[in-house]
């Protein structure tokens, strides 16, 4: 198990972007997406990540959660992000934060990430950001606040600013940047959320990763991901994929059990 705050969540969750096509790619059937979705619970599956900006010619991530979980069972965890597209108008956070609310049909959400774009915003704008989404946790309509797409630095900013329970990040075993930061976040009982970790739009190859894979009777993806998870007990998976068959897969990769020869191996 791993932890948001105070949310317990199983350590291999779902990303539901590719739900919706969103930004590129193609959308699954809509009954196929909602199937996706009941069956991801149904494995065990209590830790949704998604955002009211998913959405990409009328399908919307949250729409989609609504229509295939609501009423939520209540350990389910829905992690949403706001982004800061204006810097000039912070309390555009506020309008993200309420869409998201409206859409998923709750009264409070359980983590919001605040998404930085890759420049990143100032100190006093990070800090800013930060205190206006603090004023929504006081209000009661946030649980817990995490940051994305953040470097180190602007974690330690993030951390001085406010109760920081989760970071999400490009992370994977073929971009290894942020090995130090996912060490920090250990150290610090803050929860790593990799994006991407199968490579995305990239889809991860190498000898080394088919050779551990034949001898686990496994695909790449799985291994992939279970090296993840045996990276840092903070790591915590958040998989998408618009294929029922290839949500199967990911979750099974929870059981499978690498061994130190596989991750020499692996690098």
């Amino acid at each position: 198990m791993g932890t948001l705050g105070d949310l317990r969540v199983n350590r291999i969750g779902y990303g539901t972007m590719k739900l919706t096509g969103w930004p590129r790619g193609e959308a699954p059937p809509r009954d196929t997406a909602l199937a996706i979705l009941r069956r991801a619970v149904e494995l065990g599956v209590n830790h949704l990540d998604t955002s009211d900006y998913y959405a990409r010619d009328g399908v919307a991530a949250n729409e989609l959660i609504r229509s295939a979980l609501y009423p939520y069972q209540r350990d389910l965890v829905i992690v949403t992000k706001v982004a800061l597209v204006n810097p000039a108008d912070v309390e555009q956070l506020r309008g993200g934060v309420e869409a998201n609310l409206r859409s998923l049909g709750v009264d409070r959400l359980d983590v919001v990430n605040l998404r930085l774009s890759d420049r990143g915003p100032s100190d006093e704008l990070l800090e800013t950001a930060l205190a206006t989404l603090q004023t929504m946790v006081d209000e009661g309509l946030i649980r817990h606040l995490g940051v994305s797409n953040v470097t180190a630095a602007q974690v330690a900013r993030a951390r001085a600013a406010a109760a920081i329970v989760c970071v999400q990040n490009l992370y994977n075993i073929s971009a290894r940047d942020d090995d130090p930061l996912v060490d920090t976040c250990a150290a610090a009982g803050i929860t790593y959320v990799p994006f991407f970790p199968v490579g995305g739009f990239q889809p991860l190859v190498g000898a080394a990763l088919d050779a551990v894979a034949a001898r686990h009777g496994a695909t790449v993806a799985q291994v992939a991901l279970a090296w993840l998870l045996a990276r840092s007990p903070n790591i915590a998976l958040i998989p998408g994929t618009g294929s029922l068959a290839h949500l199967e897969e990911n979750i099974a990769a929870a059981g499978l059990g690498l061994t130190e020869e596989d991750l020499a191996e692996l690098g």
